[in-house]
């Protein structure tokens, strides 16, 4: 589409989408923000990952001054940019941090529980000057190998540099697709140390056989438990043959750390967070909770390498604990599913676990 801007005079044609204007697909209605509300703090964290996207796009289309679109993504919530985070290899604008700045005047009695930071990081865009590099991170993701790339190594620098500044409990991450990936591994990253930043994972990627499209329901629960069977004796084998420990609890560190995940059933990138965390809950109320605890820590594909004798990075997408959101709205299509702004959208029929290691 084309927008057409007045100013001083003079008529200025603006190309863009109208997903991109927060003037008609953004969250208007929240003009004031409980940040107690778990809803009201999804929205804004989903808006200021549109921003980064925003960000890219204005980048791309050369859209600079009055004629840029990503200010009122994060403006409209008092929030200032504080810096872009550029990736190395191809220029693009992959992530943001943004400083919040509400007015003196503001009177907000949940003011307490906002941020000072939030660092965003946007998902693949489908756009000649950044497809090719989303794409080749995109299968570092699927090859677990996200965290060798440079891109990852200036997030996760970036991350730790605002931690040192000023304290992880002063800090948000969020992600969408792609984005939700780096969040989680940077997230990953801290956590280790013993450190838990607060996380908004939108749509964030599993890489699994689609099991959670198939409707038959003791056929899933079947398939599910003989994988976490399998998965678990190889688990046991491999530990043996490395003479590892089997009383050690990689999870453990980690289970401190409880990310939001949104996620839509429609959206087969994501939607078998849903079974893998339901599928840990069925197997401790059968009594096999210690076989899903090994099983749940690595991914089949893995152990086979290590089965091969080829080493295999720990998956990024398996998590011990979350508070996971799933939005049972209709989509008209995978596009819809997946995509940021559903997140925002009043009225949601929305169902919200929390699941602990």
């Amino acid at each position: 589409m084309i927008l057409r801007r007045k100013e001083g005079g003079e008529v200025r044609s603006v190309m863009a989408s109208e997903r991109e204007c927060f003037d008609l697909s953004g969250p208007l209605h929240l003009t004031y923000v409980d940040w107690d509300n778990a809803y009201h703090r999804k929205s804004v964290a989903a808006s200021l990952v549109q921003g980064v996207y925003v960000l890219e796009k204005d980048r791309q289309e050369r859209r600079e001054g009055p004629d840029a679109l990503a200010l009122p993504w994060w403006a409209f919530f008092h929030f200032k940019l504080f810096c872009s985070l550029v990736d190395d290899v191809d220029s693009s604008i992959f992530g943001a941090i943004y400083e919040f700045k509400p007015p003196s005047s503001m009177c907000n009695d949940t003011l307490h529980r906002s941020p000072r930071y939030v660092i965003a990081f946007r998902g693949t865009i489908t756009k000649a000057d950044s497809v090719s590099r989303d794409i080749k991170l995109g299968i570092h993701f699927v090859r677990n190998g996200l965290h060798q790339t440079s891109r990852a190594e200036i997030a996760i620098q970036a991350v730790r540099n605002m931690v040192a500044t000023v304290g992880a409990s002063n800090i948000w991450l969020a992600g969408h697709s792609l984005g939700s990936a780096m969040a989680m591994l940077t997230g990953k990253t801290m956590a280790k140390t013993g450190i838990f930043i607060e996380s908004f994972l939108f749509n964030p990627p599993y890489v699994s056989a689609p099991i959670e499209r198939i409707k038959d329901k003791k056929l899933k629960h079947g398939l599910r438990f003989a994988g976490s069977v399998v998965t678990a004796g190889l688990a046991i084998a491999m530990k043996d043959k490395q003479k590892k420990s089997l009383s050690f609890d990689p999870f453990a560190a980690l289970s401190a750390w409880v990310p939001s995940l949104f996620v839509n059933p429609s959206d087969h990138i994501c939607s078998e967070y849903v079974g893998y965390f339901e599928h840990r809950r069925k197997m401790e109320e059968i009594g096999a909770g210690n076989i899903e605890k090994l099983a749940t820590q690595t991914s089949l594909n893995c152990l086979l390498m290590g089965v091969l004798g080829k080493e295999s990075d720990e998956p990024l997408h398996l998590i011990p604990s979350a508070s996971l959101t799933v939005n049972h709205t209709p989509s008209k299509d995978f596009k819809e599913a997946h995509g940021i702004h559903q997140w925002w959208k009043p009225d949601l029929r929305l169902e919200s676990k929390l699941y602990r290691y």
